[in-house]
């Protein structure tokens, strides 16, 4: 429990209990008082027995009263007096604050219990339990986000993020390590992907232009269980790691869109290798020149129209035919015809993943 937060809540009470309050700990020692002067005296006449109490008691010139239970009562409130006055205050104080303090406790267990979850650090059949305990709803559709911040600044982006989704009851934002934040935001059934897109884009967008915090995002799938929130997390880290290697210009990068760089990722290299060697038997892919590659690029990009593609390159439309006989030539793959060009635009995406060397297998 932040000893903080006691602070806060006495300091707010002080002008309108015009006497001495506070609060200690299982150990006796003051840890927050509205005369600062005595946070961290240890009170030797209350014992720990006596704070165990669920009654009010008197010692010396101070009402105290026990609150929290777990298991046993671990905080005490005190108020300077022993008239019935200061025992009405007391037992105010102790109701206050120990609400304050279970929904504290509560909160910061339900963002503790989705991080094991999307760690999968939970045991699945312990999940649904937990979740009725913490009265966290565990079949509602939900999504996980994978926020990585690429530039470092004086700003918090947990922070930023947390104003945000302030429902702290259905959304959690939760700090995996100094560059990601995990956010599992809960939403309708029947949501629009794009609308998760868009969320998405309000984090990059808000943390850009407002803190000039630099990130990108990766989305998991909607999941409609609590157990799946670790397959949901586990998507959006694999869609970051996708998009560094195939749509690095992208701030944010759907599991759902990955498409085909999704089955090469998760392909062996070493078959990766010999998919390329049978691809590119006659010539190999290094021999193509960087112009050569610039005008597939832009082939792939028009849907393999000639015409289109010629114009857009500024070039006559012989010369885009001479090229692409060239590349034939080289190859064997004529990029005019569907099969090869599939082929070709696969084997280019490879060779991608390739040179960012992976390490999995």
């Amino acid at each position: 429990m932040s000893n903080r937060l006691f602070q806060g809540v006495i300091h707010q009470m002080r002008d309108s209990i015009d006497r001495t309050i506070g609060v200690i700990d299982e150990s006796s020692v003051i840890i927050a008082c509205s005369e600062l002067g005595k946070i961290g005296e240890v009170t030797e006449s209350v014992t720990a027995e006596d704070i165990a109490s669920q009654a009010a008691f008197v010692s010396g010139n101070y009402t105290y009263k026990s609150f929290g239970s777990r298991p046993r009562p671990e905080y005490a409130v005190f108020v300077s007096g022993n008239d019935p006055e200061a025992a009405k205050y007391v037992g105010l104080l102790a109701v206050s604050l120990n609400s304050i303090k279970q929904y504290y406790d509560e909160k910061y267990d339900r963002s503790n219990f989705i991080k094991n979850v999307i760690l999968d650090n939970i045991l699945p059949g312990d999940i649904y339990l937990k979740s009725r305990e913490l009265r966290v709803n565990s079949d509602v559709s939900r999504v996980c986000m994978l926020i990585k911040v690429t530039n470092q600044t004086d700003v918090s982006a947990y922070d930023v993020v947390q104003n945000l989704f302030p429902d702290k009851n259905k959304d959690f934002v939760i700090n995996i390590n100094e560059t990601d934040i995990a956010l599992v935001k809960e939403i309708r059934s029947n949501i629009d992907p794009r609308d998760i897109d868009k969320l998405a884009g309000s984090i990059v967008d808000t943390l850009s232009s407002e803190f000039y915090t630099h990130c990108v995002v990766g989305i998991g799938t909607v999941v409609d269980s609590i157990k799946d929130l670790a397959r949901s997390f586990k998507e959006a880290q694999i869609a970051l790691e996708v998009g560094k290697v195939f749509d690095t210009e992208k701030t944010i990068v759907s599991y759902n869109n990955l498409g085909i760089a999704r089955l090469i990722y998760q392909l062996p290299t070493t078959l990766c290798e010999m998919f390329l060697k049978e691809v590119f038997k006659r010539g190999s892919i290094e021999s193509l020149d960087h112009e050569t590659l610039f005008t597939i690029q832009r082939f792939f990009e028009n849907n393999l129209n000639v015409s289109e593609t010629s114009r857009k390159l500024f070039v006559h439309r012989n010369t885009l035919v001479y090229r692409l006989e060239k590349i034939k030539k080289i190859t064997g793959l004529d990029l005019r015809e569907f099969e090869d060009a599939i082929v070709f635009k696969v084997a280019l995406m490879v060779k991608k993943y390739l040179s960012s060397s992976p390490s999995k297998f």
